[in-house]
């Protein structure tokens, strides 16, 4: 979403900390193109020109042009002013309130609000154990609610049954009473929306809000629709008064204007993102999170969310035994390989990385991309038992049955047979170090570069025993140890050349080629 914006300031800022020292004309210029590179990502004209009036009252004080890194110090004024314009904290749905919580989610048309209905409410159950209840209240849109009848089968949540011919505010004032029957925790109501904002629909908000009375009023916006969502979120507000902001299709290739203007706007807090169509691709919106992956300083909270959700605890511990023994096999290449995937492929990772931001372009030119993994993946699954067991039996006739099978050629099989046997070598050279497979020991090298062992135990945390606070100190922690300025890249301190497979200034098996152009080499 922010991939064109983080670019452009990149560019900019990185202009700037490059400088020995810096005049105001020379912060004055920097503004101004910042200045060009939020309008051309969509950002309201009001919210650009208070963003850099800020900036620009502290940028230009004598503190920071007389400071030792003033570029540094112009990039961190920066960076807090966007986690200001964000909300400076992430703020989830409030369920403190007598139950049943009524939520009420508003929007447009189109917008995305009947599924992302259905992805809170399966968050609600899976995570906090509450007991929800949805209601369609959108009589107009043809099936509207027997999509959400659908949704509600396939995340296994109640809705409420259908009544024919009722009213959305009888339906509203219905859905509450079963909620209370039902001894259900929350009851989400999913009402109608219009292809614009019109007065029978606001009278209609209006209403349902005054018959069920919600504890939360959450407006669901398309995150790719630009400036006019900023006109949505102030009507929205002003009618019927929302309490937070849900924005979908943050992971389409849109300017990413609309996320930093509305709540600029309205003053209320983004609460959630939609990162995709599936179900469980709903998250939580920390400001501070997205304003440093927006200047390229990753995201060090995420990627290790990421890697406790993904990770297999007893897929990772059997095969620390057999790296234990210095054994490798390709079934094991396959787990890791579909492991990296979960957690958004390699550009995904490289994206949460300190530093490594700007690597996705450089890897995706090489061909190092997600549909390698699949192609990788294929490869193995077209063999059988014994030849993912062992390798060294793969001979022509049966490369070419694999080739057939996974609809590759056998250069690529070989390619991946060789990336196979860099990859043993070095788990068998690290023994009893190799234990949990490749992320665990990723993680673990960046727990080792924040001074955060201890804690982690040298590898991937168990989140569920780490307490919140500990875990939004990492981001904290990591900064301190020179992981969130941009262009600082993690020892990875837990394997020999950083990643396997991209050990050092090679790239074993991935193409065959000499190392990534500006990949660095290890000290």
């Amino acid at each position: 979403m922010f991939e064109n914006l983080q670019d452009r300031l990149g560019s900019i800022l990185n202009g700037l900390t490059g400088r020995g020292a810096l005049t105001e004309a020379d912060v004055a210029a920097a503004l101004r193109e910042v200045r060009r590179a939020l309008l051309e990502a969509d950002v309201a004209l009001e919210v650009v020109r208070s963003f850099t009036d800020k900036v620009r009252e502290k940028a230009v004080g004598a503190a920071v042009l007389k400071s030792i890194k003033p570029g540094q110090m112009v990039v961190k004024i920066v960076h807090d002013e966007l986690v200001e314009m964000l909300g400076t904290e992430g703020v989830s749905i409030d369920l403190h309130a007598a139950a049943p919580v009524v939520i009420m989610m508003v929007g447009l048309q189109g917008s995305g609000k009947t599924t992302t209905t259905g992805k809170i409410a399966k968050r609600l159950t899976d995570r906090d154990k509450k007991k929800v209840l949805m209601a369609s209240l959108d009589t107009r849109r043809p099936a509207a609610q027997e999509q959400l009848r659908q949704l509600g089968v396939q995340t296994g949540v109640d809705t409420l049954p259908v009544i024919a011919g009722q009213s959305p505010t009888d339906i509203a004032a219905r859905a509450v009473q079963a909620a209370k029957l039902g001894g259900h925790d929350v009851v989400i109501l999913d009402t109608a929306g219009r292809t614009h904002i019109d007065e029978p629909l606001m009278l209609e908000m209006a209403d349902i809000k005054k018959k069920s009375n919600p504890h939360e009023i959450l407006l669901v916006a398309d995150s790719l629709t630009g400036q006019d969502a900023v006109n949505l979120a102030r009507n929205f507000d002003e009618r019927v008064g929302i309490t937070g902001l849900v924005l979908t299709r943050m992971d389409g290739d849109g300017r990413g204007g609309a996320a930093l203007s509305m709540r600029a706007v309205t003053g209320k807090p983004i609460k959630l993102i939609g990162i995709g169509e599936r179900m469980n691709e709903l998250d939580e919106f920390h400001p501070r999170r997205i304003a440093d992956r927006i200047l390229g300083m990753g995201d060090i909270v995420s990627l290790v969310e990421k890697a406790a959700e993904n990770i297999d605890a007893e897929k990772a511990r059997a095969m620390a035994e057999k790296m234990a023994k210095g054994k490798f096999d390709l079934n094991d290449l396959s787990d890791q390989l579909a492991q990296m995937k979960k957690m958004g492929g390699m550009g995904g990772i490289m994206g949460l990385m300190p530093g490594m931001a700007g690597m996705k372009d450089k890897m995706a030119s090489a061909g190092l991309n997600d549909k390698m993994f699949d192609r990788q993946i294929a490869i193995i699954s077209s063999m059988t038992k014994a030849e993912r067991a062992n390798p060294d039996i793969l001979k022509h006739s049966r490369k070419k049955r694999i080739a057939a099978g996974s609809g590759t050629d056998a250069a690529e099989i070989n390619k991946l047979l060789k990336m196979h046997r860099g990859m043993a070598d070095m788990m068998k050279a690290m023994g009893g170090k190799g234990k949990g497979g490749i992320m665990k020991q990723m993680m673990g090298g960046l727990a080792g570069k924040m001074g955060l062992g201890g804690m982690m135990g040298g590898g991937m945390p168990d989140l569920s025993n780490i307490d919140p606070k500990q875990l939004e100190a990492l981001q904290k922690q990591a900064e301190a140890a020179g992981l969130g300025k941009p262009g600082a890249v993690p020892g990875l301190g837990g394997l020999p050349g950083g990643l396997p497979g991209l050990g050092g200034t090679k790239l074993p098996g991935l193409g065959g080629m000499p190392g990534l152009p500006g990949f660095p080499k290890k000290k």
